[in-house]
């Protein structure tokens, strides 16, 4: 029975639709609908709603030769709800977006985290092993180490070659006393410091910071952009769903939706072509912002393939620990040599109680928990990467067809059925349907756009740069990157082209490990790699 019931109202609704188009909107002599909706909409007190039609003598838009149901301070309310009710729609269309992005950037950064704290682990776990007596020391290096490494890979502006520098500048003084000239107590601090200072001068690790700084900047920049990547994807929706309405559109809005309220039709839809040529007006800058945006998210597809296809992060962290064995290992060969030079530079050793305690027993306890998650890591980020590229890729049109999707699924009656002109009810809307974009707008009947907003300009400008830095065009004559993997040699060795050769200990091992070659055609200009120039 209820059914029967609803499907009544649906008819008689359609017939009065039909009539209305037929014969126009006829006046009304109840402004009760009105009043309800507006009570609904808790739009504001209704006392301020007539009960009958009146003049609209006052009205600024929804002027009309009949009586109407609306006043000049219901006008105003209607305004500020129309622009509410398309700021929650194009909240609503980019919600799923939205959430992809800033639920991978969230899980990115989570295993970025994990890979950071298994490779301090894997780190200080050398020294542990190998080294006790230094272990205690050496570890709180590490530790200030790889959080560089962290504030590096979230975003900080800190240069690669300095804090590699750094960590291998603080542990010459630690592995002096306690690998290339142990004694019965420790060096002063003095000394140290003066140790500390002259490490670059004696490189008692020979080629290994060299070739750490290259590993650490090829491996982590890639996902340090990547993050950033994410992180402007958000700002970019959460900037285009708080869009700013000029006078001129915010007037179209309140013509389009509730203008046909103060004539008693409270049921009425926009037609297609209207609803268009509105929300086309009104979100012209929006579909600027197409271009760059399909630009954003090739240039992230981009970067996923060649991280797919080279050693990425997981190789750069992982394998440090196997760096600074072969640093350690070295000054110990060579420890007979590096004293003479100490001595040269900095004196004999000047020496205090020994206060050198011994490695945690505890050092480990970590490790036992992250080494499932090492396993197989580079693998489940190389296929989080490709699902989420894969779900991002149906997302490029987004900013292209935003006004017609929102006029399709939400706001525009159907084909057929009567609808909302700007004036009456109508079978059909009658005038030209124009296109996206600011350009094609000067011919747009319903809305004028003068010139572009600023802010939209500026979330364009974020969106050329990011493109910039995803392509590998991260610094000023710095061409695209190119990753590529190749069977020649050691896992941990890395080249950059035009400035390394064997001496520095870029040429393969013979380990049968894959390396990344990564091609600059002018590293002069780079920053965080000075140490090309």
């Amino acid at each position: 029975m209820g059914g029967k019931s609803f499907l009544l109202g649906v008819l008689t609704l359609a017939v009065l639709l039909l009539a209305a188009a037929s014969e126009g909107a006829e006046p009304t002599s109840s402004c009760e609908a009105v009043r309800k909706v507006f009570q609904l909409r808790r739009l504001g007190p209704l006392g301020g709603v007539p009960e009958s039609p009146r003049a609209g003598v006052d009205l600024q838009v929804c002027t009309s030769k009949n009586p109407t149901c609306c006043t000049k301070k219901m006008e105003e309310r209607y305004q500020t709800a129309a622009k509410q009710d398309i700021q929650q729609v194009l909240q609503t269309s980019s919600a799923t977006l939205k959430f992809l992005i800033s639920h991978n950037a969230a899980a990115f950064q989570e295993n970025f985290e994990m890979l950071l704290r298994l490779a301090e682990n894997y780190t200080s776990t050398l020294f542990c092993n190998a080294y006790r007596t230094m272990a205690a020391e050496a570890t709180v290096h590490v530790h200030e180490f790889f959080t560089d490494v962290g504030l590096f890979l979230f975003g900080t502006d800190v240069s690669t070659e300095e804090f590699v520098n750094r960590f291998f500048d603080t542990l010459f003084p630690v592995v002096y006393n306690h690998v290339i000239n142990p004694g019965p107590s420790d060096i002063s601090l003095e000394y140290a410091e003066c140790l500390r200072v002259a490490r670059r001068d004696i490189r008692p690790f020979g080629n290994i910071p060299k070739k750490a700084i290259g590993q650490m900047g090829r491996s982590l920049l890639p996902s340090r952009t990547f993050l950033q990547a994410l992180n402007l994807g958000i700002e970019v929706i959460n900037t285009t769903d708080h869009l700013h309405f000029s006078k001129d559109c915010s007037r179209a809005l309140l013509r389009m939706q509730y203008c046909p309220h103060c004539q008693g039709l409270t049921l009425s839809k926009p037609c297609m072509g209207y609803c268009l040529n509105t929300m086309r007006g009104c979100l012209a800058d929006l579909a600027e912002v197409d271009l760059h945006w399909r630009g954003y998210i090739q240039s992230l597809e981009e970067l996923s393939g060649a991280l797919s296809r080279a050693h990425g992060i997981e190789h750069g962290l992982l394998n440090f620990h196997s760096l600074v064995h072969d640093a350690l290992g070295q000054a110990r060969i060579n420890g007979p040599e590096l004293s003479e030079q100490v001595n040269k530079i900095c004196g004999p050793p000047v020496r205090k109680p020994k206060q050198s305690p011994g490695c945690s027993s505890d050092q480990n306890k970590d490790n036992q928990g992250l080494k499932m998650f090492s396993r197989d890591s580079e693998e489940t980020l190389a296929s989080r990467r490709k699902e989420f590229i894969g779900h991002l890729h149906l997302y490029r049109a987004f900013y292209g067809g935003l006004a017609d999707q929102l006029c399709g699924n939400e706001l525009a009656a159907a084909d057929g059925l009567p609808c909302w002109n700007g004036e009456d009810v109508v079978r059909s809307y009658t005038h030209r349907v124009v296109g996206s974009g600011i350009k094609a707008q000067s011919e747009n009947p319903e809305v004028k756009v003068k010139g572009k907003d600023p802010v939209i300009s500026q979330i364009i400008d974020k969106l050329k740069h990011i493109i910039q830095l995803l392509q590998g065009k991260s610094f000023p004559k710095y061409d695209k990157w190119d990753l590529q993997q190749t069977g020649s040699g050691g896992g941990v060795d890395e080249q950059i082209s035009g400035d390394c050769d064997d001496e520095d200990g870029c040429g393969g091992s013979g380990s049968g490990e894959f390396k990344r070659v990564m091609k600059i055609t002018d590293c002069k200009s780079m920053i965080l790699f000075s140490s090309c120039i």
